[in-house]
């Protein structure tokens, strides 16, 4: 048998099944089929020993798209001591003129484009990563069923013409003006009522994910960047623990404008020629990073200032984190109201302003991982 180096090995992940395709490291091999197999624990390690039998002396490389599945099939295949890279779909190279796709298709050309290195892995996270992750999406997603709650309270309301003439929605007295509220139809009092017990129900919830989230912060790895990153304006534990839970190491990006353009806040050009058009940006990447920071960066619409709550976020920090946070203070709020006297659009300095928070943020985490002044705020360094 011919020895190899490298075994190229393609997988189309689905929720039942596997569909499985390989090829070899010589000159002109074409990627072959090796069948469909269950997405079982089980059956993915069988799959493995047959490779490695079949080609002793080969490193086996494995490669799939991301999905709704996870990154189990990655963390099993590298506890095995083999190679393997997840894509995202966007980044995988299409011909225009494909016009049948099948699961056959999918792994045979995931096994040659790995051959021919036209594929780019994304990062992985760390079960510990993720689980944070999935504990901040859970804190948005309870907030935005909060919202519509009360949206569809407010929308009752209006179409019974009761208008609240107090001056702020949701506040104590609010509340309780709303279980005084006595509409006209006995069905209409009892969906009021639902109503209400369904806002409090999810403020509930909203508060003991606040909690939780609070509690396993602390606990996490990355908890000296969070509290770090928080010394900036516009940048609360919310805010921090997003960012940090959706990007991972920062310190992965050698400089802050490939991590902007990770977050698709750069704009993007379609030039050609003599000519160069600029256009909205590109929104690749991570939209859920680059919404928290856009929400953040509408707090430099004011003059620069150090808060009562702003310092006490910047207790304990080093110095040079802390003059780190106030220049970029400085430079973002001086360049919100250049943009704006430009005649840009609001959005268009927010978002100005949040490609430029990405950087400082940058920049402190590389201040945390590699500072040897204080060991409290030194974290491992995750590999790309």
């Amino acid at each position: 048998m011919t020895k190899h180096n490298i075994l190229f090995i393609g997988l189309d992940t689905h929720k039942a099944f596997v569909e499985v395709a390989y090829i070899e490291d010589n000159c002109g091999a074409q990627p072959i089929h090796f069948g469909r197999i269950s997405s079982a624990k089980i059956a993915i390690k069988k799959l493995i020993r047959k490779f490695e039998s079949k080609y002793p002396h080969a490193t086996l490389h494995f490669v799939y798209e991301t999905g709704p599945c996870g990154y189990w099939i990655y963390r099993l295949i590298t506890s095995l001591g083999h190679c393997c890279y997840v894509v995202a779909p966007s980044l995988i190279p299409k011909k225009p003129g494909e016009r049948i796709k099948t699961d056959k298709r999918d792994a045979l050309k995931l096994a040659k484009l790995l051959k021919s290195e036209d594929l780019t892995p994304i990062y992985v996270p760390e079960p510990e990563d993720e689980a944070i992750r999935d504990l901040s999406r859970a804190r948005e997603v309870a907030m935005k069923d909060l919202k519509d709650a009360k949206y569809q309270l407010k929308a009752l309301l209006l179409r019974n013409n009761i208008n609240y003439t107090g001056t702020a929605n949701w506040s104590f007295k609010h509340l309780r003006w709303l279980t005084e509220i006595v509409l006209p139809h006995p069905a209409q009092q009892i969906v009021l009522q639902e109503y209400l017990q369904t806002i409090n129900e999810r403020l509930a919830r909203l508060k003991r994910l606040d909690n939780e989230l609070e509690h396993h912060v602390k606990s996490w790895r990355y908890y000296p960047v969070v509290k770090a990153i928080q010394a900036m304006r516009g940048v609360r534990l919310l805010v921090a623990a997003g960012v940090i839970a959706e990007l991972g190491d920062l310190t992965r990006f050698d400089h802050p404008r490939k991590l902007m353009s990770y977050l698709g806040l750069v704009p993007s050009e379609h030039s050609s020629g003599g000519k160069r058009n600029i256009g909205a940006i590109t929104k690749c990447g991570n939209g859920r990073a680059r919404r928290l920071l856009v929400e953040g960066a509408h707090s430099y619409r004011y003059q620069a200032v150090i808060t009562t709550a702003l310092q006490k976020r910047q207790e304990g920090l080093p110095k040079d984190i802390v003059d780190i946070a106030w220049q970029a203070q400085l430079r973002l709020c001086r360049r919100y109201q250049q943009l704006l006297h430009k005649g840009k659009h609001y959005n268009v300095a927010v978002t100005a302003i949040a490609r430029e928070m990405i950087a400082y943020i940058w920049a402190i985490s590389r201040e945390v991982v590699l500072s040897p002044v204080n060991p409290k705020l030194r974290i491992a360094r995750v590999p790309a």
